[in-house]
């Protein structure tokens, strides 16, 4: 008879609470849970504040992607004001942005998913030595190298947005200040700097010749063209990867959601770097991207009851948790597209977008965890141009406006809708009486590490870590990979629970 293990897995080296259990048989994983296990409550705190308050408060939701909120919270105002935001305002938001999407993509890659390669599991594994003195926390040298760099990367929202994190310089019309030449030119060569770092110790290469890398027999060409290439960081993690395995874990629903860049100035030559916007489900049919196609579930979560999903412009966040609830095991709800839970993020942004590279990988290896993490460490290869053309672009046109006048901001809906570092992040506004009525906010974790919804069906990385095998219970470094590989992100502080727990048997 086949013995059924419960077992909770104790994930550190993520940002916030998350606790993952999963049902083994024969080392295998069968079945899997994700619980948030920290409530947010950020969208009551917010109820009957002032309307321009979302843009100071929720920028503290998390302290590694602030810029996110307060870009999302300032579109839905701008929505709501019915304001156009001029050409510069938008070129500095974004490139603020991007800056964070850049040391973020980064920093999650060198400190939080390769660290895993420095385990005593892969103490057979040929490349284990090296990986021990690249990425071994807080020692490494990949790791201290990556930490110096990212915080310099920082210092453009610094210099752009007043401080980092929690910054508040974007305002319903465009932003709040406006960057004197030396400040713009003073960010020019912080990113020049960090472009060349970036060539030289994670692609390997010029972000030239990684562009001319759009299929995956030119990506095995890529890793066997120099030693460069498979000693940076990119390289080792193809290298690590295939001779451990990887890329037959991590496999999930298969459905991809992005809800793109949010704007683009009327004038720019970085239009081709924008995130395209749309959904994919797992037969490779894409639709454009509808946020009323947006639904809530919490069945499985720890809130008040209602049939099926909400739209956010007409959610609750009615916290319900007696310790009685049966079948309720997280404070994360459950987001669905169509009814359909879907993966959001760098990968997803990839298929949405037909990049070449990873819809042949799609083709010939199926999604993967490998695919995932390729796709978040060689995102700012793309990134990175747009902000130099931003840049460029507001330093050639010093007397055009920062921003259009909002005198009032009017009763209304709105949303404010971007890719964030993790993927699709939302949030939805009403404003009633000068007060925030309402506020909702769907994160990229709530995408992609949700619990079940109202038809039972597993969120993502519950998804993904079916399948899973676990050599050993006591060290399930595998299932690390799987839920590393989406960039959990639950703020605010690490919390390791069920260490020391023993498995229960069943």
């Amino acid at each position: 008879m086949t013995k059924r293990i419960l077992c909770d897995i104790p994930l550190n080296r993520v940002e916030g609470d998350l606790e993952i259990r999963v049902a083994l048989e024969n080392n295998r994983v069968v079945d899997a849970w994700s619980s948030g296990t920290m409530f947010r409550g950020f969208e009551n705190i917010m109820v009957g504040r002032g309307a321009r308050d979302g843009l100071v408060i929720t920028p503290r939701i998390c302290g590694i992607c602030s810029t996110t909120h307060l870009m999302a919270a300032a579109r839905a105002l701008d929505r709501i004001a019915g304001v156009t935001v001029p050409d510069n305002a938008i070129r500095l938001r974004n490139t603020a942005l991007l800056a964070e999407h850049c040391q973020g993509d980064v920093r999650q890659s060198l400190l939080m998913f390769l660290p895993d390669f420095a385990s005593a599991a892969y103490a057979e594994h040929p490349l284990y030595a090296e990986a021990v003195t690249r990425y071994t926390p807080l020692q490494g040298t990949r790791c201290i190298d990556a930490v110096r760099q990212t915080k310099t990367l920082l210092e453009i929202i610094a210099i752009l947005g007043g401080q980092w994190p929690h910054s508040s310089f974007m305002v319903p019309g465009g932003v709040s200040y406006v960057p004197p030449l030396t400040e713009l030119n003073q960010c020019r060569h912080i990113l020049r700097h960090y472009r060349q770092w970036y060539e030289r110790s994670v692609l390997g290469c010029t972000l030239t010749r990684w562009q001319q890398v759009q299929s995956a027999s030119n990506l095995d060409a890529w890793l066997a063209e120099s030693a460069a290439h498979r000693d940076s960081d990119t390289g080792f993690l193809l290298r690590f990867a295939d001779r451990a395995g990887l890329r037959e874990l991590g496999r999930g629903h298969g459905h991809f959601l992005s809800s793109g860049l949010p704007d683009m100035p009327a004038e720019t030559a970085a239009g081709p770097y924008a995130f395209a916007a749309g959904f994919r489900d797992s037969t490779g049919r894409c639709q454009p991207f509808d946020q009323l196609q947006v639904a809530e579930h919490v069945a499985a979560s720890w809130y008040a009851d209602y049939p099926g999903g909400r739209h956010p412009s007409t959610g609750i966040t009615e916290p319900y948790a007696t310790g009685a609830e049966g079948k309720k095991y997280s404070w994360g709800k459950a987001p669905r597209y169509l009814d359909l839970p879907a993966e959001t993020g760098p990968l997803a942004e990839r298929i949405i977008g037909n990049d070449p590279l990873f819809l042949d990988l799609l083709q010939r290896d199926g999604v993967n965890l490998v695919m995932r993490q390729l796709a978040r460490l060689t995102r700012p290869a793309r990134l990175l141009p747009a902000m130099e053309i931003w840049l460029d672009e507001m330093i050639a046109r010093p007397d055009q406006p920062y921003y259009t006048p909002v005198q009032h901001m009017p009763d209304g809906q709105g949303y404010g809708l971007i890719e964030a570092a993790r993927g699709t992040l939302g949030h939805w506004v009403e404003i009633r009486d000068g007060r925030i009525a309402r506020y909702q906010i769907i994160t990229p974790t709530a995408w992609n590490g949700s619990p079940r919804d109202s038809m039972d069906v597993r969120g993502p990385w519950e998804e993904a870590l079916i399948g899973t095998p676990i050599k050993d219970i006591g060290n399930p470094v595998e299932a690390g990979h799987v839920v590393r590989s989406f960039d959990p992100c639950l703020v605010c502080t690490v919390h390791v629970v069920g260490a020391g727990r023993l498995p229960l048997h069943c």
